[in-house]
């Protein structure tokens, strides 16, 4: 972890200067800029974060977009969000805003955008501690309302308060989070996780979770021991199907299929290549199944293969599965 005085040197020379050139131009204007949310966590991290996430405060859209418009093209992204993305760069501007639930899914919510709500309540809506921090870019200021920089350091996944129900992505998100970053779960989360249904959450949603936990993830075996825990296997019935599928004992003194299946994703995750591609079809399925042929016999390629063909195929409407049988 590094002190809040030298996060900002972490970043790369080249966002540095924009964030702060940012950061000085809304300051001209009465306002305030900060770098948050995920940005900031992987400063804590000690890693340089490809992307800067920012929040404008203090200042309407409309004065947001005439300060860029001297200097930047921008994309409105989420107009009822008040999201903009700065063409040709890394960037995403937000204005602080609360959300109330509204409908079903991810995107059930009444926004209200307001530029002068207190950080600590615009941090309120998200999902875990650590990604309710903000940065000042200027000063090297350090905002964590709800102790993240804490659970970083101690390892632990912590919601950030009630409203964590009202979006069921965050299971997922937590999924990969602590595969990822090696966590452990506060048990108040766990028990709220519980409570969740995975309600209308759009397809492409899924897939990003389950992709940046099979890309991303250092211990797949606890990311995904975190979905059987919190009752959410159920909506995933060919990866609930393995756990309790019983094996010969000679050659599998492990456990089940889910347990043997775990053993292989963490040994994939060992051996990625850092190639998305590469890595999601070649890796994961033919080129390690071929090599480890011998080590996977007796079947279990059969359960390694269901595990990936689910991450990409599998929809929650069944529309499709690929897998492959020996």
């Amino acid at each position: 972890m590094s002190d809040s005085s030298d996060l900002i040197r972490l970043l790369s020379p080249d966002l540095l200067e924009l964030g702060r050139s940012l950061a000085r131009t809304f300051e001209k204007a009465g306002g305030n800029l900060l770098i948050v949310g995920g940005s900031v966590r992987d400063l804590l991290l000690r890693e340089s974060p490809k992307e800067l996430d920012l929040e404008a405060r203090g200042l309407s859209m409309e004065q947001v977009k005439s300060l860029l418009q001297d200097g930047y093209s921008f994309d409105e992204v989420g107009k009822a969000f008040g999201v903009l993305r700065i063409k040709g760069q890394p960037v995403e501007i937000a204005l602080p805003r609360t959300e109330l639930k509204s409908g079903s899914g991810h995107k059930g919510f009444s926004v209200k955008v307001d530029p002068h709500l207190p950080f600590e309540q615009a941090a309120a809506r998200r999902d875990f501690t650590f990604n309710a921090l903000a940065l000042d870019p200027l000063n090297g200021q350090l905002q964590d309302p709800f102790g993240g920089g804490k659970d970083l350091r101690n390892r632990v996944l912590r919601h950030v308060g009630p409203a964590f129900v009202e979006d069921p992505l965050r299971v997922l998100r937590g999924m990969q989070f602590v595969a990822r970053l090696d966590l452990k779960v506060e048990p108040e989360t766990i028990r709220l996780c519980r409570t969740v249904s995975m309600e209308g959450l759009p397809e492409e949603r899924i897939f990003e979770e389950w992709k940046k936990l099979i890309l991303k993830g250092k211990n797949l075996t606890a990311g995904l021991n975190f979905l059987k825990e919190v009752g959410w296997l159920s909506h995933f019935p060919e990866l609930e199907a393995l756990v309790g599928c019983p094996q010969d004992p000679e050659w599998h003194p492990e456990g089940d299929v889910w347990v043997h299946t775990l053993h292989c994703l963490d040994a994939f995750a060992r051996e990625r290549t850092g190639n998305a591609w590469e890595d999601l079809i070649s890796k994961l399925t033919c080129n390690w199944l071929d090599e480890q042929l011998d080590r996977l016999w007796c079947g279990c390629q059969y359960c390694f293969s269901v595990m990936y063909a689910y991450v990409l195929f599998v929809t929650p409407k069944r529309r499709f599965c690929l897998s492959f049988r020996f």
